[in-house]
């Protein structure tokens, strides 16, 4: 029996190895884009879709109005959610500067109401190339040049682009930080293996004949999450290779990480529950397998208190599997110019084993808060 389980845990072990490895295979196939200084001519709608964000969209509106791109080439249009605060107000201040409100208005609770703001806001529009990003981020003077850049240089369809975090103000955010690179990370390194699978909604592009031809949210629809990822599996079953991640620093998007442990659960249950919707069953299959390999190190620990060979087998697991967390996160990082937070790998490496088993639970069962909805 020991000898079966040791099997079964190496397995596991074998399998995290191997997706690590293909991570750091497929982030270094992807290289920086060459820059061109051609006359950018694609007609822009960048979507933001904003519900109670008082305190931040202002800083938003104000990066894009400050791009460089040409603004005869450039629409904004922002969907108010239902905000309960002055978030409408703000954004309609900035009418005479470009910027379109439309106010979402359903009489009926709906589970998706940021898809439903997404796709109002897209049959609004009147550009081709439709950029989403949301309401409390940050960017510099070149990201949306730099998206259109990589867009019309490409033959592609779709395009995820980098999120990280900033201005971090305690230790449990600089970690939320390390571990959000390295899940941008896996998404990016997915891409360029070609295989597509994960991306985040704050930096993410696509073409708007293309969302309609794939029907847009539907079938997708009934969950609140998953206008991102879900969306893009969509497309990548139907344009297979023709989807990029912008490797560029100039193009990336900066949002802050979540100030306690209650919104960060919250959050990574919203992610995880989209799992359930994913088209690719062998990244289902894989995510499966990474959650019992974790699940399989608690159990060593635990039983190691009283047999000293699962503790001696927890030992090898765990130093092989933060030793190619390392390889795998340091080129991530660096790309990110944020290096000195690898120090941090030490305390999120175990952390992460009980996070992961805790969300694998918790992700598909029940409902979760979500800017101050329970939804699912």
């Amino acid at each position: 029996m020991i000898v079966l389980y040791s099997i079964i845990s190496l397995l596991l072990l074998s399998l995290y190895l191997v997706v690590l490895t293909y991570v750091i295979i497929g982030w270094g196939k992807l290289k920086r884009p060459v820059a061109n200084n051609k006359t950018l001519s694609t007609k822009v709608t960048i979507l933001i879709a904003a519900r109670d964000e008082e305190e931040r969209i202002r800083y938003t509106i104000e990066d894009i109005l400050a791009q460089d791109y040409p603004k005869e080439l450039t629409e904004v249009i922002i969907v108010d959610d239902h905000s309960n605060d002055r978030t409408a107000e703000i954004i309609s201040s900035y009418a005479d500067r470009g910027i379109t409100l439309l106010q979402l208005k359903e009489d009926k609770p709906l589970n998706s109401y940021k898809k439903k703001a997404i796709a109002k806001a897209i049959a609004l529009s009147s550009g081709d190339f439709m950029v989403a990003t949301d309401a409390d981020c940050r960017m510099g003077t070149k990201w949306l040049s730099s998206v259109v850049n990589y867009y019309e240089s490409n033959d592609l369809v779709m395009i995820s682009s980098p999120v990280t975090y900033f201005e971090e103000q305690s230790l449990f955010e600089r970690l939320q930080t390390l571990e959000f690179s390295f899940l941008i990370g896996i998404g990016a390194a997915f891409i360029g293996n070609n295989r597509a699978s994960t991306c985040n909604g704050a930096n993410f592009a696509y073409r708007k004949d293309v969302f309609y031809e794939v029907g847009g949210f539907t079938g997708i629809d009934d969950l609140a999450s998953g206008d991102d990822e879900l969306l893009l599996q969509k497309v990548a079953e139907r344009y297979p290779g023709r989807i990029g991640f912008l490797k560029l620093r100039e193009a990336i998007v900066y949002t802050h990480a979540k100030h306690n442990l209650h919104e960060f659960i919250q959050q990574r249950r919203r992610w995880a529950s989209k799992s359930t919707k994913y088209k690719n069953k062998k990244v289902v299959a894989m995510a499966v397998g990474i959650w019992l390999f974790n699940l399989s190190l608690i159990a060593n620990i635990c039983i190691g208190f009283y047999n000293g060979y699962f503790l001696r087998l927890f030992l090898l697991e765990f130093i092989l599997k933060a030793a190619f967390e390392l390889l795998c996160i340091m080129p991530i990082i660096y790309f990110f110019r944020r290096a000195n937070l690898v120090f941090l790998l030490i305390l999120l490496s175990p952390v992460h084993i009980i996070y992961l088993a805790y969300i694998g639970l918790r992700g598909n069962t029940g409902k979760y808060a979500w800017k101050g909805r329970m939804v699912r």
